[in-house]
């Protein structure tokens, strides 16, 4: 039978089970949370970022949840600096340009301050001269630092970064450092609805 998981990978956290990068590093993996056998991650997420990781022991379910091929939509909500005009989000939407190619369109907009999120540890670093701001954004494609890169093009910098939705699965109701088994796709390896 499949196993899928649904995890809530905490700041500072490798997205892979060991460290081979460091010899005699305390950098922390996932190994610290989840202790079951066999199963991977669909796809990563950056050590810097927070939020959802997906695990399965299907290799064809990870292909699919993982392939940026098969347009899995992925949501994160995004601490910026500064305060992104309808021009700044526009372009998000439309594509921007980057070093390896212009972004696919996307969903971008402003949301208010997410009441129902955990305190980052380490807090963001806060600069009173100038402001915040949160924003989704949606993608159907996964370059390496693509979300940083595409905020940083538009003139607003990452100060925080929440993988918040994967296809139909989410956070909701799933604190830092937990995880819980998900019922598995159907046969034909889409996501249930």
């Amino acid at each position: 039978m499949t196993r899928l998981i649904r995890f809530n990978k905490p700041f500072d956290v490798l997205p892979q089970f060991t460290d081979r990068g460091t010899e005699g590093s305390a950098r922390r993996t996932l190994s610290e949370f989840i202790d079951i056998p066999r199963v991977y991650p669909c796809g990563r997420l950056d050590r810097d970022s927070e939020g959802l990781m997906l695990l399965t022991d299907d290799g064809q379910l990870q292909a699919r949840i993982a392939d940026p091929k098969h347009k899995m939509e992925k949501t994160y909500l995004v601490q910026v600096e500064g305060i992104p005009d309808e021009a700044a989000l526009k372009t998000l939407a439309e594509g921007v340009d980057l070093k390896d190619g212009r972004t696919r369109p996307a969903r971008a907009r402003r949301i208010d301050d997410p009441d129902t999120l955990w305190p980052r540890t380490p807090p963001i670093r806060v600069r009173k001269s100038i402001p915040d701001a949160w924003i989704e954004l949606t993608i159907r494609e996964g370059k390496n630092r693509q979300v940083r890169r595409m905020t940083a093009a538009v003139g607003h910098p990452t100060l925080r970064l929440i993988r918040w939705r994967i296809g139909d699965w989410s956070l909701d109701g799933l604190a830092p450092g937990q995880w819980d088994d998900l019922p598995p796709p159907g046969p034909d390896r889409r996501p249930r609805r």
